[in-house]
């Protein structure tokens, strides 16, 4: 199961997967270079919601499907620091119903 982390520093919001930094999947959609956000609807989260579900789907396709509408019932809920399992995104990915 993988574990993924976020939290803010000095240098700005770090998010890992198993402790690594979480790639931002720009070739799937460029919403914010600048680097992901959460705790709010928008580019950075748009972004870290992509990330995060091509990380766990494996599949391109399907997250491109399900990132708005993962991004604004997960990631703009997450807490300034927080931690979601693979099996926390299937619950959420079930609550949607996809």
């Amino acid at each position: 199961m993988k574990v993924y982390e976020g939290g803010r520093s000095l240098a700005g919001a770090v998010v890992t997967v198993d402790g690594r930094p979480l790639p931002p999947r720009l070739d799937l959609g460029r919403y914010s270079p600048a680097g992901f956000e959460w705790t709010y609807e928008g580019a950075g989260p748009r972004q870290l919601a992509l990330a995060l579900l091509a990380d766990h789907l494996g599949d391109d396709a399907r997250a491109l499907a399900l990132h708005e509408r993962f991004m604004t019932a997960v990631v703009a809920d997450l807490d300034n620091a927080w931690r979601l399992t693979s099996a926390d995104i299937d619950a959420a990915i079930r609550r949607l119903g996809a």
